[in-house]
């Protein structure tokens, strides 16, 4: 089996690589954007491991490398940089020190959610990012009918307030911008209400989101958003007991209630911010 130290950089790599079986150490250096990567890796031998620091704009490469057979580590950054004897860093030397972190089992790897898991997550952050627009749609409407004493807060957007806001009289652009933006409004309707749907079939179909959900006040967008942004509990350094809990204490555990003090930040992180990927 062969093991790949990988320093990736979004226009390219440098790569040291073991072979098991001569004890060999080779180093290359691979552009990524006109396919030498994506050759270098189908030539390799499958099931090779690969480990790099995790890092933005790489999906696409693990995705290759899963595609290919081979078996990715994701690392802790900022602790293979805390491992670095050497305060002088080349790519180089990044990639035999994740060579030899690999080799030696010190490797920090971190957990990284499954296709499935990152599919459902852009399906939530796609939601999220049109309900943002839709705000913002919302708070022009708004201001269009305030400037013209229309005060209606929420009831705008009732039947009665929308008819108002429709009647009222605006002049020149500022018609032509409230009938825009209500054609965007309507249209964002109709795709947050498709979204909306996916998501409560995905999070009726995922059993940690069901049990999210028996609780008061949790819908399937929050409880599927937890559970795809927690993924596996035993990952956490102090989950001690609720990776492998029944009952009671089980249920807590997936409800994200805490079973101890001290429970772990990790948990609240956003599902923009990288969990490993």
């Amino acid at each position: 089996m062969k093991i790949v130290g990988c320093d990736f950089h979004p226009r390219w790599q440098q790569i040291a690589v073991f072979d098991g079986e001569t004890g060999e150490i080779s180093e290359h250096k691979l552009v990524n954007g006109d396919g030498e990567a994506e050759r270098f890796y189908r030539a390799l031998d499958a099931p090779a491991l690969v480990g790099m620091e995790a890092c933005g704009n790489s999906q696409w490469f693990v995705e290759l490398l899963e595609r290919l057979g081979h078996q990715v580590w994701i690392g802790d950054a900022a602790q293979i940089r805390a491992s670095y004897v050497r305060r002088q860093k080349t790519d180089r030397r990044d990639a035999g020190h994740i060579l030899r972190l690999l080799i030696e089992q010190r490797f920090p790897r971190l957990w990284v959610p499954t296709a499935e898991q990152r599919d459902l997550r852009q399906l939530l952050i796609h939601r999220h990012k049109l309900v943002e627009i839709r705000a913002r749609v919302k708070n022009g409407l708004q201001h269009l009918a305030m400037n013209r004493g229309l005060q209606k807060r929420s009831s705008l957007w009732s039947v009665g307030g929308r008819a108002d806001l429709e009647k009222l009289f605006l002049p020149g652009w500022a018609a032509r911008r409230r009938e825009d933006l209500l054609q965007l409004l309507g249209e964002l309707d109709g795709q947050i209400g498709a979204l909306d749907q996916a998501v409560e079939r995905a999070a009726a179909e995922h059993p940690q989101a069901r049990l999210l959900m028996t609780q008061p006040g949790v819908g399937p967008i929050t409880a599927l958003a937890f559970v795809l942004t927690l993924g596996e509990v035993s990952r956490f350094e102090h989950s001690g007991k609720s990776g492998q809990l029944s009952g009671a204490d089980s249920q807590r555990a997936q409800l994200g209630r805490p079973a101890a003090a001290g429970g772990d930040q990790q948990a609240g992180q956003s599902l923009y911010a990288p969990v490993a990927g």
